[in-house]
């Protein structure tokens, strides 16, 4: 690993550096990916890295190369010590709005790893259900420590593959290159076809 490589994920990994001196040992990061789009659904995943995890690439999942972020996404699980993934359909987006699905999908997530952690540290959200586990907050946490760097690239490759196989059935819409998201091409789309059955009833109501 280059020094300079070497040198950023030291510096990623300062807020869990603190954390493990103060007593923390299994620390969860938790990110979403898929919270914008106009379809699809939102995809939480959580992950335990071991304390001297140094994955070389691990960053911000939008950082990351999706050819990079499909090799990272192999290595991390192969590393982790714990992970799990929650996928919240686009129809529980539209019954209970995109936070509150990504907050289910915490807690979902939380319940699903087979070994509990003794923190949480989540990419910008409050209030939510971590089943007593004790969680931070962190603003940009997935730019700004590792663990939620790497659940960033979980839930991202876990939303692109979906969204690969989405195209397959509707080719029309062009999922394969914009995943979901409002581009000028999908909502040009979306007014020559009309809305498919994963599109977000509440994302697209201005454009049908």
């Amino acid at each position: 690993m280059k020094e300079k490589e070497q040198e950023r994920l030291i510096k990623l990994k300062e807020i869990e550096k603190d954390l493990y001196q103060k007593g923390f040992e299994k620390i969860c990061g938790i990110d979403e990916a898929g919270r914008g789009p106009l379809a699809g659904p939102v995809v939480i995943a959580g992950v335990i890295m071991p304390q001297n995890s140094m994955i070389e690439g691990v960053n911000d999942s939008k950082k990351v190369s999706e050819k990079k972020r499909e090799k990272l996404y192999d290595i991390i699980i192969e590393e982790a010590i714990s992970y799990s993934v929650a996928i919240i359909g686009q129809d529980v987006i539209d019954e209970i709005n995109i936070l509150n699905a990504t907050k289910q999908g915490v807690t979902k997530v939380v319940e699903e790893l087979d070994i509990k952690p003794d923190l949480i540290v989540v990419d910008a959200l409050n209030h939510i259900d971590t089943k007593g586990i004790p969680y931070e907050s962190i603003i940009k946490g997935d730019a700004k420590c590792y663990n939620i760097a790497a659940a960033s690239i979980l839930a991202k490759v876990t939303r692109d593959r979906i969204m690969r196989e989405w195209d397959e059935i509707y080719p029309q819409y062009g999922f394969i290159s914009h995943k979901g998201y409002g581009t000028a091409k999908h909502i040009a789309v979306i007014k020559e076809y009309g809305l498919c059955p994963i599109h977000r009833r509440s994302f697209t109501k201005n454009f049908v």
